[in-house]
């Protein structure tokens, strides 16, 4: 084995695990299993006023009110709605929300010797919400830390939106 493979192993193996893959546009895009509570279609979303575009609102979830973020939004790609769009309930940092995806796709087992560290784009590029980048069947899946998906003011303002939507105003 070589150095620079060594110096990556304990990036691979505290990744390998259990995703689930959805698709954004024609990108593959992978979720760990733990983190995700259940796939739902697409359901009526009611807009919160003052809030982020890619914070899409809040939906009752079997009585249940929680916010929903737009993940096409949030990285900056064209929203387009296609009839496989659904809604996968995530936990981020203990709170449970909704993301809006393209289509879910499979739950695959990555294994660490597929998994590369995220490649650095320089200081102004971000990619820590990045956990890695996975190979698989001649196809690169963009494995993400949800935890780190939206910033923590992000995720105050979706909760808030959820607790009292005029809190919502005054984060923005």
């Amino acid at each position: 084995m070589s150095t620079a493979s060594s110096a990556v192993a304990p990036h691979q193996s505290s990744h390998a695990g259990k995703y689930l893959t959805f698709f954004l546009a024609n990108e593959e895009y992978g979720l760990k299993i733990l983190t995700v509570h259940e796939i739902i279609g697409m359901m009526p979303v009611t807009r919160v006023p003052r809030t982020p575009d890619f914070i899409r609102g809040v939906l009752n979830l079997r009585g249940k009110v929680i916010p929903v973020v737009d993940l096409r939004i949030r990285f900056g790609m064209p929203v387009v709605e296609t009839q496989d769009v659904c809604i996968i309930v995530v936990q981020v940092r203990g709170i449970q929300m909704g993301i809006v995806v393209d289509r879910v796709s499979e739950v695959v087992t990555v294994l660490a010797d597929a998994i590369e560290p995220p490649p650095s784009f320089g200081f102004d590029v971000p990619t820590d919400f990045l956990l890695g980048i996975a190979k698989a069947q001649g196809r690169v899946k963009m494995l993400l830390d949800i935890d780190h998906v939206l910033t923590s003011t992000e995720i105050v303002q979706a909760t808030e939106a959820v607790i009292d939507p005029s809190a919502a105003s005054t984060a923005a």
